[in-house]
């Protein structure tokens, strides 16, 4: 499943370095996850890093974009290949 980032965003500016899939992107509002570049930082760390940062806790998983790990982690194996 991939992230979303929801409308709580602040426009902090620390997520989107933290991304090793470069799937997060300033939006016209808000920043936004791409979620074909999300693999909730499976084959990279432990958690997503994006969450782990995010001072106001306004990235929960996408119910629009649910998948399993092993499909994250064949994400994750196409995106750096």
């Amino acid at each position: 499943m991939a992230l979303i980032i929801t409308d709580e965003c602040i426009n902090c500016d620390v997520c989107e370095p933290e991304c090793p899939n470069d799937a997060i992107s300033q939006g016209d509002e808000i920043y936004v996850i791409d979620p074909a570049k999300c693999t909730e930082c499976v084959g990279h760390y432990d958690e997503p890093q994006c969450v782990e940062v995010c001072p106001v806790d306004c990235i929960p998983k996408d119910p629009d974009n649910e998948e399993t790990p092993d499909e994250l982690r064949a994400k994750f194996e196409r995106l750096t290949a």
